[in-house]
């Protein structure tokens, strides 16, 4: 179980930094384009003009929507969700646990739930023809992202859910850690 684990752990730290190089894309394209403003600017007062990227907002668009769930199995690997422990504090630590795994098994459960209405998206969109409406892209393609963060999420949730968690400082399993 525990080479699954480390396997998992990979996988997920492998992902978020994919997803955090389309970040960096982003970035790199916005700044781009914030430059092709600013030099348009300069140009203008000689007579000049500096186009702007075609279809920016598009590609912001799709490239967030398909980046951003990128991290949400590194954030579950890690415990990083939030977690309010203020009324479980001075509660007993087996009902703490009890929580703790009852809040994985409800993220499972919400992951997949979300999972399955992506998916759902994924074919609706690419039976309708859905196409950004400046670059003209499928839209469908930048799903898959999506679905794959919340079905790694589930895993990792699930596996979790198995695990001794680790208690925090305030006691509350998981919280903070």
């Amino acid at each position: 179980m525990k080479a699954i684990r480390r396997s998992i752990d990979r996988i997920t730290l492998a992902w978020a930094v994919l997803g955090g190089l389309a970040l960096l894309g982003i970035v790199g394209v916005t700044v781009t384009n914030v430059g092709a403003f600013t030099l348009d600017r300069i140009a203008r007062m000689w007579g000049g003009s500096v186009g702007a990227l075609p279809g920016y907002e598009d590609f912001v668009r799709l490239a967030i929507g398909a980046a951003i769930p990128m991290f949400l199995p590194y954030c579950q690997a890690r415990r990083g969700h939030l977690a309010v422990d203020l009324f479980l504090r001075r509660a007993p630590l087996a009902l703490r646990r009890g929580i703790d795994r009852l809040s994985l098994i409800l993220m499972v459960g919400i992951a997949l739930f979300l999972a399955y209405w992506m998916i759902e998206g994924l074919f609706e969109t690419r039976d309708d023809g859905t196409l950004s409406p400046v670059l003209g892209w499928d839209e469908w393609p930048f799903y898959v992202t999506g679905i794959v963060s919340l079905i790694l999420w589930a895993v990792v949730a699930f596996m979790q859910v198995f695990e001794e968690p680790p208690l925090s400082q305030s006691g509350l399993p998981g919280a903070g850690s």
